[in-house]
């Protein structure tokens, strides 16, 4: 009997694995194929925004309106598309780099070297502004130090996966790594100066008498098929909130693109203006954007003539410096600790823009 239970136990490991590997070599067929499917539609989309602008609608490609409506039908699919593509490998990648694991990774390092761990495990990091308290909990009550967990909050919204194929996508890989050296070098230098303040002192005294690793699900081992998965859940997720944003900034980004003359924000945005880098800061701080909503605004922008450094300080200071992440830190920071974050990345932020504008 005891050799029949174990007999019909093998053949239901071999059935369940014979259907897991199936289910595998299904979906990845069906990603060759969407792949395939993405390419062509994707490298047709010049040729359609043209077709449809100035043959269709019948707008002359001289004129302030056609040259922003081929814009808008260009870019909001491209950007778009350049968008599920991203987040579904993303989202792939993340499945490995859960919070536990990066907290597990992070507890008990060295200040210096969690902050560049902090840093890059940032980058790929499930993050958002609502999850910046349980994340920041989960963190401190394990051990890990207060200026790594802040090279974690400023790296985790300023240099994500979105920000950099984006980047990569329009301006090519030369802007995209100087958007990530620079964000990163941001990330590290700041917490390790929060680090050196020694502000324990001005985190809510609650934070410290909570148990560690409440609210955080334990971890859980995942097969290729659950990874997969993932990545369509994350592109239902991320792409299903940002849409509305891409395309709010595209038509910002197409309105300057059409109406606004040819080197007109070199006056304001230029290298020549001092006083451009502060300005594009304090205009950027108090907005609420994300990468895949700011940059075709950013690319319009440099079109436009303005300089690459203010344009990144820009970039930086709207993505890396949320005040909506800003008011949900309030829960669990005082004012003087919220004031120097801002202060520090803001600094870092103004050094960043100044240097590019001299180099470049």
């Amino acid at each position: 009997m005891a050799i029949q239970e174990n007999q019909l136990h093998i053949v239901e490991q071999q059935i369940n694995h014979t259907a897991q590997r199936n289910a595998l070599l299904r979906s990845v067929f069906l990603i060759g194929l969407g792949l395939s499917a993405w390419w062509e539609i994707y490298s047709r989309l010049a040729g359609f925004a043209d077709w449809f602008t100035y043959s269709l609608l019948r707008l002359s490609p001289i004129t302030r309106l056609g040259t922003t409506v081929q814009f808008m039908i260009y870019e909001t699919p491209k950007v778009l598309m350049l968008l599920v593509l991203v987040v579904f490998g993303v989202g792939i990648v993340r499945s490995y780099f859960t919070p536990q694991h990066t907290r597990a990774i992070l507890a008990g390092k060295r200040e210096s070297v969690g902050n560049v761990l902090a840093s890059l495990l940032g980058v790929v990091t499930p993050f958002c502004s609502c999850s910046a308290v349980p994340l920041f909990i989960g963190f401190v009550t394990t051990g890990v130090p207060l200026g790594v967990t802040f090279s974690f909050l400023i790296a985790a919204p300023m240099i994500n996966e979105v920000a950099l194929v984006l980047l990569f996508g329009l301006f090519g890989w030369r802007v995209a790594a100087i958007y990530a050296g620079t964000g990163l070098l941001i990330a590290m230098i700041a917490g390790w100066i929060i680090g050196r303040l020694k502000m324990e002192r001005y985190v809510e005294s609650w934070v410290y008498e909570t148990p560690a690793g409440s609210g955080l699900d334990e971890d859980t081992q995942l097969g290729w098929a659950e990874r997969i998965r993932s990545g369509r859940e994350a592109v239902r997720d991320i792409v299903g909130k940002v849409w509305p944003y891409v395309i709010a900034g595209i038509a910002v980004g197409a309105g300057i693109h059409g109406y606004v003359p040819q080197n007109f924000m070199a006056h304001i945005m230029g290298k020549g203006a001092w006083w451009s880098v502060p300005l594009a800061v304090l205009i950027g701080i108090p907005m609420y954007s994300n990468a895949a909503g700011i940059i075709p605004v950013v690319q319009a922008l440099l079109q436009k003539g303005a300089a690459l450094g203010t344009v990144l300080a820009f970039m930086m200071s709207v993505i890396g410096l949320s005040f909506p992440e800003t008011i949900i830190l309030r829960k669990v920071l005082r004012p003087q600790l919220i004031a120097v974050f801002v202060g520090v990345v803001a600094v870092g932020i103004l050094i960043v823009g100044y240097l590019f504008n001299i180099l470049m």
